[in-house]
């Protein structure tokens, strides 16, 4: 698998490039800065970018706003944000889109599971940290139709939103396969999504949650 690294501090860029490489995948290109992080996208064409949200010049959420600019460049290209902070303005279209993760730092505690969450995005899947989700779902509860799902359903969407099967949820929650199916479908159709694309619908379950309200613009770089 080809990566672009966008990440400004340079010991967590060259240790998490170290722990790529040394897992098989090539790192065709690391970035410092958002600017840079465009330019290298669009000169090496990887399967994968992993962009911290907060990067120089602005330091504020210019990983986030290079990541939808890429991602309107590149459709095919998988993009996990990395950050220490829940970002909610840009992550809607990206996660509507699939090939997208959002990973806090903080809760990166196991190698594998890292990176088994970038080769599901990179193969056109979801990797949402279970408290990113929680944070949307909390900033929304307010929303029509999602205060129709009951607190189990709001536990099987949560999980669903960090792209675990069926089987896995089951797993998580001590449920038979059949009660995560009826779960799925019963969330599914409360959102109105039963006959939407198979590929996405799950994700867009969750899209749901990130709709509500934010401001869809951005900024190219090309124009600052």
């Amino acid at each position: 698998m080809r990566i672009v690294i966008g990440e400004d501090s340079a010991l967590f860029r060259e240790g998490l490039a170290a722990l790529l490489i040394d897992a098989g995948h090539q790192v065709v290109a690391k970035a410092p800065d958002a600017p840079t992080l465009v330019a290298a996208v669009d000169a090496c064409d990887p399967d994968l970018a992993i962009i911290d949200v907060r990067m120089p010049p602005d330091l504020t959420d210019d990983g986030a706003r290079a990541a939808r600019q890429v991602r309107a460049s590149h459709p095919s290209l998988g993009i996990v944000l990395l950050s220490q902070h829940v970002e909610t303005r840009h992550s809607v279209d990206l996660v509507s889109r699939g090939r997208f993760g959002y990973l806090l730092k903080d809760r990166v505690f196991d190698v594998d599971d890292f990176l088994d969450a970038m080769r599901r995005v990179a193969a056109g899947g979801s990797a949402l940290d279970p408290e990113v989700v929680a944070r949307l779902i909390g900033g929304h509860r307010g929303a029509d139709p999602l205060t129709s799902l009951t607190p189990r359903e709001r536990d099987v969407l949560a999980l669903m939103a960090e792209g675990r099967t069926n089987v896995g949820i089951a797993r998580r929650l001590w449920l038979t396969d059949r009660t995560v199916e009826t779960h799925v479908g019963s969330i599914l159709a409360k959102l109105g999504l039963a006959s939407s694309d198979e590929d996405h619908r799950r994700v867009l379950a969750v899209v749901l949650y990130l709709s509500r309200g934010p401001d869809p613009t951005t900024r190219p770089w090309s124009q600052q």
